[in-house]
């Protein structure tokens, strides 16, 4: 987790009257990225995240995706950084039920990618 994330998971909060962060288990992130990821095991993201104040729930799921538990909890706005677009593979669901996809768009990304994070680390070796 690093600051983009706590941007995009602080805008979620102002669209939301309750929210509900849902994040990938560790073989989730391993199966769609590298097997060198996740950085930070799920049970410290989790509790990075239930620290927020803002925050009311924090769960996670072992798709690739995030289709199923979107069909589950069936938000009214779901909130993506812009390198997944309002064209999302979860768009679909989340219409379906009736919600709305929310684009956040972070000034300098690049910056704040994790692939940057471990790129400055590597350089400081």
């Amino acid at each position: 987790m690093h600051s983009g994330h706590l941007r995009i998971i602080y805008e979620a909060s102002i669209q939301a009257d309750i929210l509900i962060v849902a994040l990938n288990t560790d073989s989730s992130i391993q199966r769609y990225k590298s097997k060198k990821r996740p950085i930070i095991e799920l049970k410290y993201r989790i509790e990075m995240i239930s620290s927020l104040f803002f925050v009311d729930y924090v769960t996670s799921f072992d798709e690739t995706d995030p289709i199923k538990i979107l069909s589950i909890i069936k938000p009214d706005v779901h909130i993506n950084g812009k390198e997944y677009s309002e064209n999302c593979i979860e768009a679909d669901i989340v219409k379906k039920n009736g919600g709305k996809i929310h684009i956040v768009d972070l000034v300098n990304k690049k910056n704040l990618s994790t692939t940057n994070i471990i790129k400055k680390i590597k350089l400081c070796e």
